[in-house]
Formats: structure tokens, sequence, C-alpha cells
């Protein structure tokens, strides 16, 4: 064996053992001050690094996921503290092991789509059936319902960041989506604006 060989093989069960994992921290729970406190806490605690998160207050419950890096060896730690926040906050808390997201080229440009119109059921439904039948993928979707200013009337608001397929163009979507209803205001953005 040469001496490379030999510092790879000593050293590969090192980077094995040392290597860090990626989880997702789900959590939902009755909202309340200091619970994002906690549970940061209980992260850096067991040696994890928070690297992102989106988190929302929804009908009075605070829901949110956190992309976790943490050592393996350091992973049995984290479950004891979410144990912890589950018991003595009343928080639903899952942890899913994900790996680490590859960064292949994109074939098409990601785009923002915001969508506004009369509010009535199945309308989140129908635009995503509309994005997945032209082969488009939701990165990140946020909808709300608010009342309209002068009419009372409730009007769906959706922001969403979808990747298109190589064939379709944003406009190509936004015209399928305002095809949906005469009512549906469209605009395309660049993410990058």
């Amino acid at each position: 064996m040469t001496q490379i060989n030999l510092v790879r093989h000593y050293l590969n069960p090192l980077i094995l053992v040392n290597s860090p994992i990626s989880l997702i921290v789900n959590l939902v729970g009755a909202d309340r001050p200091g619970l994002v406190n906690r549970l940061s806490h209980a992260i850096t605690e067991s040696g994890g690094n928070w690297e992102s998160s989106r988190m929302v207050r929804l009908a009075g419950q605070f829901a949110g996921m956190v992309h976790v890096v943490i050592r393996e060896e350091d992973v049995a730690a984290l479950e004891n503290r979410m144990e912890t926040l589950r018991t003595d906050d009343g928080v639903q808390i899952t942890l899913v092991k994900t790996g680490f997201e590859e960064s292949p080229e994109a074939a098409a440009t990601p785009f923002r789509l915001e969508v506004v119109g009369q509010d009535r059921p199945g309308i989140v439904s129908t635009i995503s059936h509309t994005l997945a039948t032209a082969g488009a993928n939701v990165i990140e979707l946020a909808t709300d319902c608010t009342n309209a200013p002068w009419s009372g009337e409730r009007l769906f608001k959706a922001s969403a960041t979808v990747m298109p397929p190589e064939n379709v163009s944003a406009d190509d979507l936004k015209n399928q989506i305002e095809a949906i209803a005469t009512d549906l205001m469209v605009e395309i953005e660049d993410v990058a604006d």
C-alpha cells in the first residue's frame, strides 16, 4: 500500500465519523413568545448549525421548518433536546434526514409568480394543477386571503417561486393561469429582481 493509500485508508473512517449530515426540523405548536429562542438554543447546544428556515404564524399556531447541519454523532443530543421541547412546550416536532442538495445547472431560470383574485374554494388546487400540467416545479409558495378594501370581498393572494421546464416560458405559464378565471391578475418577475 502506498503512503497516499495508507493516509486515505486511515483518514476515511475519521471523515465519515465527523462528517456533517443535513436535517430538516419540522415543528407546529401554539404560538408564544420565546419559541424560536428555545428551538435555536436546542439546535446550538446540540452542536448543530441553523442553515435556513421558513416560519409563520397560521391560525394561532406557529409552524416552521429549519434546515440544520449537524455531525451524525450529535443527532441523539438534538433528538433529546427536541423531546424536551415536545414535553415542555407541547410542540409537535419531527426530524427528517435529507442529505445535501446538489446544485445542478438549471435548465431554466426560476421566476416569481404573483396572483391576486377573488377567493373561492379550490383556487390553490386549480393553480397548482395548471403549473404541474405544464411541468413547472413550485419551489416556494405563500398564500393569504384578505378583505378587499372597498367591497369587503375575500381576495386570494399567492406568491410563488416557480421553476419552469426548458420548453415553457414564464409568459406561457402566466397566460395559462390567467385563463383559469377572468378575475385573476397574474404578474411575473425574475427572481433576481
